[in-house]
């Protein structure tokens, strides 16, 4: 039982490898952090999704449009 041609206890000792070299604060934190960074990954992606709904682009546009008319009229009047 394991994964692939690898045993359970393959999967122990490389464990125990890894725990030695880095040692469980070190695990820890890294754990840690790997979990905040997803976590922020998730919140960011949902932030981008709720901008790309309709009502949003819609306002998007409203709120650029007047910016580009006044900078038409400049360049008319001149």
């Amino acid at each position: 039982m394991g994964f692939g041609n690898i045993s359970i206890w393959q999967l122990l000792i490389v464990l125990l490898i890894v725990v030695v070299i880095f040692g469980t604060k070190k695990l820890r934190n890294m754990g840690g952090d790997v979990g905040g960074a997803v976590k922020n990954f998730r919140k960011a992606m949902n932030e981008d999704s709720e901008d790309l709904t309709p009502e949003a682009l819609n306002h998007k546009r409203e709120a650029e449009e007047p910016s580009s008319q006044s900078q038409t009229e400049k360049t008319h009047s001149d």
